[in-house]
C-alpha cells in the first residue's frame, strides 16, 4: 500500500467553531478544499501531502487519511472488513500501534469495545502474514489507527498527527484554566489582526495568546517544536520529506518584529510562567511582559489589538467580584485604548453587560464545552461618537 504517494481522502479535524479559520490556514497553503464542516475539512491528497499540513497548521486537531470505508452493522462485520486490509504493509510487525474511534452505532455501548475490534482485526492480519503481532496501547506516540462509525457507514484512518496537533509543544507550563492554543490562534485570526501593529494581552495568564501573536508575526509554526508525528511510523516513510518540509519552516520563520507585543499580569507567578513558555517558543525577546494591574498596562500609541480572556465564572472567579473586575476592563479600553479595536473572549453574557461598551461583533466559540464569544469593540478616538452601553 504506497499511501505516502496514492490519493486518498484527506480529514483535518479541529474543534468546533474553529474550520474557518483552519480554512484559511489550508487554503493559504495551496491546498483545494472539498468540504469544510463545523469540525473539520476534507481534502484529497497523499501521506507526504499531509506531512507539511501536521508541520503547518495552528488550528487542527489531527489529519486523517483515510485507507477503506465501507459498511458495518455489528462488531463481527467491522471485523470481517479490517481483516481484509493489508495491514502488515503498513504497520511494522516489530511496532507499536494505538487505536482512536468516534462511534455512534446502536451495537456499541462502549468506544473501547469498538478500538478492541480494530486491535483484533490489525493483530490477527499481521500475525497471519508475519508471524508476529505488533504491540498495541494507548500511547499516541507511534502509528495510530482511527476509526469513524457512524450507524452502519464506517470508515477507517491512518491518523497522520498522532499527538493532537491543537497542543503546539511550547506550553510545558499551562498555568490556571488555560486557553488551548489552537483555540488562541484560532482567536488571533480571528480579530483580523494585521500581524504589524501593537497587540496587548492585559490579564495574560500563562501567557498563551501573547505567545501565539508573536508566533503568527514571525511565521514560526508549530511544527518547529514537534519532531514525532503519526506518518513517521507507517511503513514507507521518507524522512527526507519531513526534514526538507522542517527546512522550509526554518527559511521562512522571522527573528525580529518592528512593533510590540506587550503581554501583563497582576500575578508574579503567572509572568513567571508565561516567559518560561515564551523561551521555549523562542519568542521571549519579542513580548513585554511585566507584573501589575491589568489598569496599569503600557498601551502603545500606535492603534492596533488590545485582547482580554478573564475569567468568566465558570470555572474561576466570584461571579460578584467579576462584575466591578468587567466595568474595569470597560472603562480601561474607553480610557486608555482609543484607536484600538479591543476584544474580550468570554463564556458570561452576563458578565460582558459590565463592560458598558456595545459590541460590534460577536464572533462564537467554543472553550472546551463551554459557549462562549469573541467581543468586538471599536474604541473611536478624537470626535467620533462613543459607543453605546449594551441595553
Amino acid at each position: 500500500m504506497q499511501v505516502f504517494h496514492t490519493k486518498s481522502k484527506i480529514i483535518i479535524t479541529c474543534n468546533n467553531r474553529l474550520a474557518p479559520y483552519l480554512k484559511q490556514e489550508v487554503e493559504a497553503l495551496g491546498y483545494e478544499i472539498k468540504r469544510a464542516f463545523s469540525t473539520g475539512l476534507e481534502l484529497e491528497g497523499t501521506i507526504n501531502d499531509c506531512i507539511p499540513l501536521n508541520l503547518n497548521l495552528r488550528c487542527a486537531s489531527q489529519v486523517l487519511y483515510s485507507i477503506k470505508a465501507f459498511t458495518a452493522e455489528n462488531p463481527a462485520r467491522l471485523y470481517k472488513e479490517l481483516l481484509e486490509i493489508s495491514w502488515e504493509e503498513l504497520i511494522d510487525f516489530t511496532g507499536y500501534f494505538s487505536v482512536s474511534s468516534t462511534v455512534d452505532n446502536e451495537t456499541i455501548t462502549t468506544p473501547l469495545f469498538a478500538n478492541l475490534k480494530v486491535k483484533d482485526a490489525i493483530v490477527d492480519r499481521i500475525k497471519e502474514k508475519k508471524e508476529i503481532r505488533p504491540n498495541t496501547g494507548p500511547e499516541t506516540n507511534k502509528a495510530v489507527i482511527h476509526l469513524y462509525w457512524k450507524e452502519n457507514d464506517a470508515e477507517i484512518f491512518i491518523d497522520t498527527s498522532g499527538e493532537t496537533l491543537a497542543k503546539h509543544g511550547y506550553r510545558k507550563i499551562p498555568g490556571k484554566a488555560p486557553m488551548l492554543e489552537a483555540l488562541a490562534a484560532g482567536t488571533i485570526m480571528a480579530t483580523g489582526w494585521d500581524r504589524k501593529s501593537p497587540f496587548v494581552v492585559p490579564m495574560c495568564g500563562s501567557g498563551t495568546l501573547a505567545i501565539e501573536a508573536a508566533l503568527l508575526a514571525t511565521d514560526k509554526t508549530p511544527g518547529m517544536f514537534r519532531m514525532n508525528y503519526g506518518f513517521m511510523h507507517i511503513i514507507g516513510y521518507d524522512e527526507q520529506v519531513f526534514f526538507e518540509e522542517r527546512r522550509k519552516l526554518k527559511e521562512k520563520a522571522k527573528k525580529e518584529i518592528d512593533f510590540r507585543i506587550v503581554a501583563t499580569d497582576h500575578s508574579e507567578d503567572a509572568i513567571d510562567i508565561s516567559i518560561k513558555n515564551a523561551k521555549t517558543a523562542g519568542v521571549d525577546q519579542l513580548i513585554d511582559f511585566s507584573v501589575c494591574d491589568f489598569a496599569d498596562t503600557e498601551v502603545p500609541e500606535a492603534a492596533g489589538i488590545v485582547i482580554f480572556n478573564p475569567e468568566y465564572g465558570e470555572r474561576l472567579g466570584v461571579h460578584t467580584k467579576l462584575e466591578a473586575t468587567y466595568k474595569r476592563i470597560g472603562d480601561f479600553m474607553k480610557q486608555k485604548c482609543k484607536g484600538y479595536r479591543g476584544y474580550i473572549f468570554t463564556g458570561n453574557p452576563d458578565l460582558a453587560k459590565k463592560i458598558g461598551l456595545r459590541a460590534s461583533r460577536r464572533i462564537e466559540f467554543y472553550n472546551g464545552k463551554l459557549d462562549c464569544r469573541l467581543l468586538e469593540y471599536e474604541l473611536y478616538e478624537g470626535s467620533k461618537r462613543e459607543p453605546k452601553p449594551e441595553s
